[in-house]
């Protein structure tokens, strides 16, 4: 079928004019209901009974940042009031230009409060801004929340009431950039910050910080905010020429690239540096350009740590869309946490602003006269304190944590530790300022103090990328770019070459070095983890002589002459304070040297030397002590312990000092005696052996005896006394009491030698102080003429000399522990030493002491318990046997008589022992028994042998007739007759 082609033209235009009635039937129906929901929502909030409350907001509008922010602060007030709809009131904020000048943030915050009457003000932007709003918050009692100030400074919860700080304080930082300082051993660093507000208020707290971990600061590096890039090139190159390598950059963030570029640029971003950097940079490097990163790579950052929720990633989607709907002009814009910041403050006055009440936002005039300045007629918030107590308690989550004011300060956040490497920025760690220390991974408080195994010492910390693209932890310092060599001092000696020795050859007039000090310094320098490049300078003059004394020498260092002393260099207080020393690599102490003499022929009474007199006096005394104890334990059973009084005195002494030699000849027959015997012959056995040792080592060593060993007796005598010239030893003798006049300096041994030879009568020395290293020299070639006694004084040693503070201080004393605790140090001292290893050691040289009754009284002592509990035990067993002579059964019979009667029968036989009878168990003995033995039942002892005066002549108790023996006149020995027949006539059968 065929179409007519203008039918089909009509129909076209037809459809054309439907789709477009179409098309705008919709637009006014869009339109239509657009104005209905508008009309709507006002009529809604006609009805609601809200309050308007003006609040200030002073940015710079016109920079990147500032519209970042005052986007963020008009969303947080959007997204509140869409979550509280039952509020009274609402925020209505007034912007302010700030014009990133202070007089300007200063004019703004006036006309809010004097024109607009603002109950808070939001801002200013950094804390030079905000130190001059501050006071004007304080006089009009108006609240300024700032969320982007951090200097310390501005800090004072009792002057500035009316100032609260919505970011964390710069100072709460300093913890973590310590922590770091401290976990890798750095001992120097260098600050370099912006020179105002801002730079200038953390300085104080990061020098008490890095102090308090004994980390030096030796230079402070300022640079003006309006430095051109020629003064920030000097300035940094005058760091290249400084030792320390660890800098701590404080600023924002466009002086701070332009610091970095110009590192970069002269090659103070390569291996070997340290830069860490504050949140003052930190918090921007998301938005720092890729240039700006390239200048950065390896260096460490500190920042507040927000964690990521999902709150935070939705507000970031939707600022982002809104922000690039307002600021199409703007590509790219990145958010930062000061825009977050910004957000939660805002939410915080709103939330205060409504609990602190409705109906009482005016301001009051103050009446004053004479007015002649705007600032004078300020007007005073009435709601000001209100608004001060709901801000210190509103807390809420936001979106950068748990959000709330601890004395108009926001509570501490935890800080993350972040590395810039490739193409931005990598987690490292965290640090809290509850727990104060590093850690791979942020713990909750309870988990972190439950694992508190991390130390600052020991960094767990992720891998750093170090400037340079290293891997291994920079040291912290480096040898001056301007001066590669340590410049060496080293003394000039003409004596004592051992230790150090300057040659100067003839013909170009180089000096050559050696020595055992030398030697030491070497092997420390190459056990050190890196390489350092020094040269020896001798300190001489330029006809090669000394140019000073030791002490001058030292000096050297602290003018800056030299950057190290090695030589024999004592280590002594009054030194310490120009220059620090490293641990010491010698002995240490100073000695006295004397002569010695031989006196062996001159002593006859030698042999008594090894004992001192209370253990001479001690030994006798046991000697009679125990011949006594051994005689009352054998003398009833022992027939070799029996006979005249003198005899067994006798016998008894020469048993007992027989023991010495073990040449008794008596036996022991007792038990008790035996035991008593074995205890002694034991303590007689250590005494002649210590004896003998003593006396061969009197013997032997007594004729190297020294001359004099006590220095008052020096003093007292007013002998001449030596030293080695140019050193300190003199002080020393002077404080000891000797005369100036008295004291003679020598340079070498030989010329010590001569002055003994001499002798102090003829102008030589009877002495010489010196110290322990010099003395072994001196010794080793005179040994078999002079002794070294003690130290009189101590010493710290020799040790190596550099600048206070030194960074090189601490690796050096830890590399001389190694060389000193390995073969190195042996071999060194055994090719200066060893040649006077047959000398004998200086203590040998001096008599030994006599052995005193301190080192034996412990033997004695045992040997006296022995004798007594023996004595106690036969004593207790005699008188339990004779216990019917004591009994009083005839009255006319005194105790006395019968304790004459009991000691009569102690130096009688025991006739029961075993000793007295023969195989068949009868008694052995020169007497016939007596009857009266046949009828005593008290004791199995028999009483027919019994004399008084035991075998010496006196009849017996059997020869009672008084006509037969003319002594039985005598009382007492009718009395003991009558007394031994008392219990017969008892015992008789009826």
């Amino acid at each position: 079928m065929r179409q007519d082609p203008k039918l089909g033209f009509c129909s076209s235009c037809l459809v054309f004019l439907f789709d477009h009635i179409t098309m705008m039937m919709i637009v006014l129906l869009l339109i239509f209901f657009t104005e209905d929901t508008a009309m709507a929502q006002q009529n809604n909030n006609t009805n609601t009974n809200t309050t308007q409350v003006n609040v200030g907001v002073v940015l710079d509008v016109n920079n990147e940042f500032g519209k970042i922010w005052l986007s963020c602060i008009s969303m947080a007030l959007s997204d509140f009031y869409t979550n509280s709809h039952d509020y009274k009131t609402r925020l209505l904020l007034n912007i302010r230009d700030s014009k990133r000048d202070v007089v300007a943030a200063a004019a703004a915050a006036l006309d809010l409060i004097k024109n607009v009457q603002v109950q808070a003000i939001i801002g200013p932007e950094n804390s030079m801004q905000t130190n001059f709003v501050i006071d004007l918050g304080n006089k009009s009692q108006v609240p300024i929340l700032s969320f982007s100030a951090t200097s310390p400074s501005l800090t004072s919860s009792i002057k500035t009431p009316y100032f609260f700080r919505g970011v964390t304080n710069d100072s709460s930082q300093i913890g973590a950039i310590a922590a770091l300082i401290k976990a890798f051993g750095w001992r120097e660093a260098v600050p370099i910050y912006v020179d105002n507000e801002f730079g200038q208020g953390v300085i104080p707290y990061l020098t008490d910080t890095l102090q308090a971990i004994d980390t030096r600061v030796p230079y402070r590096s300022v640079i003006s905010p309006m430095a051109s890039d020629d003064q920030i090139v000097e300035e940094l190159y005058k760091l290249m020429t400084m030792q320390t390598r660890v800098f701590i950059v404080h600023m924002l963030p466009s002086l701070g690239s332009r610091i970095f570029a110009k590192a970069k640029q002269i090659g103070m971003m390569e291996e070997g540096f340290v830069w860490i950097v504050t949140d003052g940079l930190a918090d921007f490097f998301d938005t720092f350009e890729q240039s700006v990163i390239d200048s950065m790579q390896g260096v460490i950052g500190v920042r507040p740590f927000v964690p990521r929720t999902k709150k935070l990633e939705s507000f970031q989607v939707r600022w982002k869309k809104k922000f690039q709907q307002e600021n199409p002009d703007i590509v790219d814009a990145k958010l930062n946490i000061f825009g977050l910041l910004a957000y939660d403050v805002t939410v915080a006055l709103a939330m205060a602003v409504e609990k602190s009440g409705v109906g009482n936002f005016r301001f009051d005039k103050q009446i004053t006269n004479n007015v002649s300045t705007d600032l004078e007629a300020i007007e005073v918030s009435e709601n000001g304190p209100n608004l001060v107590k709901a801000l210190s308690s509103t807390r809420f989550r936001g979106l950068t944590g748990d959000y709330s004011f601890v004395d108009g300060q926001l509570h501490s956040l935890a800080f993350q530790i972040v590395n810039v490497n490739g193409y931005g920025t990598r987690g490292i760690g965290f640090w809290t300022p509850d727990n104060r220390v590093l850690m791979r991974k942020l713990m909750n408080s309870s988990t972190s103090n439950n694992n508190n195994n991390n130390s600052a010492s020991k960094p767990n910390l992720g891998p750093i990328i170090w400037p340079g693209d290293s891997v291994s932890v920079p040291k912290g310092w480096e040898i001056p770019t301007n001066q590669k060599k340590l410049q060496i001092g080293v003394p000039m000696k003409s004596g004592f070459s051992d230790f150090v020795k300057v040659k100067f050859d003839t013909e170009t007039n180089k000096p050559t070095v050696t020595g055992y000090c030398i030697d030491v310094f070497d092997a420390v320098m190459k056990t050190l983890p890196y390489a350092v490049t020094y040269e020896y300078i001798p300190f001489a003059l330029p006809d090669g002589t000394s140019a000073g004394t030791y002490n001058d020498l030292i000096y050297q260092v602290y003018l800056g002459k030299f950057d190290v002393v090695v030589g024999d260099t004592t280590i002594v207080a009054n030194r310490s304070r120009n220059v620090d020393f490293t641990l010491p690599y010698t002995e240490s102490g100073v000695s006295m040297i004397v002569p010695i003499k031989d006196n062996k022929k001159k002593n006859a009474w030698v042999f008594l030397k090894p004992l001192t007199w209370d253990l001479w006096v001690t030994s006798a005394c046991f000697f009679v002590f125990i011949g006594f104890v051994v005689w009352v334990l054998e003398h009833r059973i022992n027939e070799e312990f029996r006979g005249p009084v003198e005899y067994q005195v006798g016998t008894s002494f020469w048993f007992s000092f027989s023991t010495m030699v073990f040449s008794q000849r008596e036996r022991v027959i007792s038990n008790l005696g035996r035991f008593v015997v074995i205890v002694w012959c034991f303590v007689v056995l250590i005494l002649t052996q210590s004896y003998t040792a003593s006396l061969t080592s009197l013997l032997t060593v007594q004729q190297l005896k020294p001359t004099i060993t006590d220095v008052q007796e020096l003093i007292k005598r007013g002998e001449n006394v030596g030293y080695q010239k140019g050193s300190f030893v003199p002080g020393i003798l002077k404080q000891l009491g000797f005369n100036e006049n008295k004291l003679i300096f020598y340079n070498s041994p030989e010329e010590c030698d001569e002055l003994f030879i001499k002798g102090s009568a003829k102008g030589g020395i009877a002495a010489a102080f010196d110290e322990v290293p010099y003395m072994r020299l001196f010794i080793g070639q005179y040994c078999s003429k002079y002794t070294m006694t003690e130290p009189t004084f101590k010493t710290a040693g020799f040790g190596f000399v550099f600048p206070l503070h030194s960074p090189l201080v601490p690796d050096v004393s830890r590399a001389i522990l190694n060389v000193t605790e390995s073969e190195k140090m042996k071999e060194i001292e055994d090719a200066y030493f060893k040649k006077h290893a047959s000398c004998p050691e200086s203590s040998t040289l001096v008599s030994s002491d006599s052995l005193g009754l301190n080192s034996f009284w412990g033997l004695f002592l045992i040997a006296g318990i022995a004798a007594i509990l023996s004595l106690i035990i036969f004593m207790a067993i005699f008188v339990y046997e004779h216990r019917n002579v004591l009994k009083k059964s005839d009255p006319r019979t005194s105790i006395w008589t019968r304790i004459r009667v009991l000691s009569r029968i102690f130096i009688s036989r025991d006739l029961s022992a075993h000793t007295f009878k023969d195989k068949s168990g009868i008694a052995v003995t020169g007497h016939e028994p007596s009857p009266l033995t046949h009828h005593y039942p008290a004791s199995q002892s028999s009483y027919s042998d019994f004399a008084l005066y035991g075998e010496q002549g006196t009849p017996s108790i059997e020869n009672t007739d008084p006509n037969l023996n003319p002594n039985f006149n005598d009382q007492a020995t009718q009395q003991i007759v009558h007394v031994i027949q008392i219990p017969i006539s008892n015992h008789e059968k009826p």
